[in-house]
């Protein structure tokens, strides 16, 4: 089982090295997902400490997502309202944590997905002219 999971990270890993840029961001959504889910379910258990170090993850990984934002990219306001919805998730979080409050949890999760299904959406053709850096406007 320890060679089947090593496997999984080494090859995650590995899809990361090779990723473009807006697939890294799109992993990083579905870690954050992912890793909400387990926290919901180890506080739903009463897994104290594993809550504890999933919700760990997601704060690190919605750390990450607010310091990849380009407050440069057109008038900055799309970075600067993700910035304060991204805030907004890690204080949800320090206090779902603290409360063991799964409901919170879901809250961010659904605010987590919704980010995630628009970044998603975004068309190719947008994604190679934001990786090109040309802007069409």
């Amino acid at each position: 089982m320890n060679e089947m999971l090593n496997a999984y990270r080494e090859n995650s890993v590995a899809n990361a090295e090779y990723s473009d840029p807006h697939r890294l961001i799109s992993m990083l959504f579905d870690g954050a997902a992912e890793y909400l889910m387990r926290a919901i379910g180890h506080t739903e258990r009463g897994e104290v400490a594993r809550k504890g170090e999933c919700l760990g993850r997601v704060v690190s990984i919605i750390d990450t997502l607010d310091a990849s934002l380009d407050h440069g990219a057109g008038d900055g306001s799309i970075a600067a309202n993700l910035a304060s919805l991204y805030d907004y998730m890690q204080r949800r979080l320090t206090e779902a944590n603290f409360e063991n409050d799964a409901a919170k949890m879901r809250e961010v999760h659904g605010l987590i997905t919704e980010i995630r299904d628009g970044w998603n959406a975004i068309p190719p053709e947008a994604r190679a002219q934001a990786a090109s850096g040309n802007d069409a406007s």
